[in-house]
């Protein structure tokens, strides 16, 4: 219950609080306001992942990634050009916090290595992989099924050049596994904000349906 006397921008913090819910599904906001996501990579996939559990109000994300913002990654990250050679997990937590006060943003600016993801990862009610590198990806996904099997994983894979957007599903290959993209297209096409956005929300959505107990592609 939040206090009627503390305010945000000179409004009620109860009264923010509740007119950010007013389109959300009913029945929703308890149920996302108590998960913990963490997202591993705050790159195209990352940041459109977190922008968009954020804006739905789930309570708890930890973003994970080593690296610093570059002029590159304007054209398909949720970044500003102000932030270009800021850590990305500190841009995008201070866009995180922005957006929505009530959302707990932890950052861990560090590379994912087989012998942290236990670490990283274990306090997580659902993983999200958003890495751009096929080895990242096969290390997260082959030492968190080892590690943390009962744990929901949501990967990302096939999502470059200009294709259509229809080619791009999301799949549940086995228990607590689900990938999202076409399977296909490469990096090397280059990567652009409408593809990538689109992977992105088929990722977020699926977190957002575990979240919520609906088992429906």
């Amino acid at each position: 219950m939040i206090p009627d006397h503390l305010t945000i921008q000179g409004m009620p913090l109860a009264t923010v609080y509740t007119g950010m819910k007013d389109r959300n599904v009913a029945d929703s906001t308890a149920k996302l306001s108590a998960a913990h996501v963490t997202i591993a990579g705050s790159g195209g996939l990352g940041t459109n992942i977190a922008l968009a559990l954020t804006r739905i109000g789930v309570g708890h994300l930890t973003l994970i990634d080593f690296d610093v913002v570059e002029l590159s990654n304007l054209n398909r990250q949720q970044f500003k050009f102000s932030q270009v050679g800021m850590p990305k997990v500190v841009a995008m937590k201070q866009n995180l916090q922005e957006i929505n006060p009530f959302v707990t943003v932890e950052a861990i600016q560090e590379r994912v290595t087989r012998d942290n993801v236990y670490d990283l990862f274990h306090s997580a009610d659902i993983i999200a992989e958003a890495f751009d590198n096929p080895a990242a990806k096969a290390l997260l996904l082959d030492t968190a099924s080892a590690v943390l099997p009962e744990t929901p994983l949501v990967m990302g894979t096939g999502m470059a050049g200009v294709h259509s957007s229809n080619t791009i599903k999301t799949a549940n290959p086995r228990p607590n596994l689900y990938i999202a993209g076409d399977g296909v297209s490469k990096g090397t096409e280059g990567l652009m904000a409408p593809r990538v956005m689109i992977t992105a929300g088929h990722e977020a959505n699926i977190i957002t349906q575990l979240i919520l107990g609906i088992n429906d592609l």
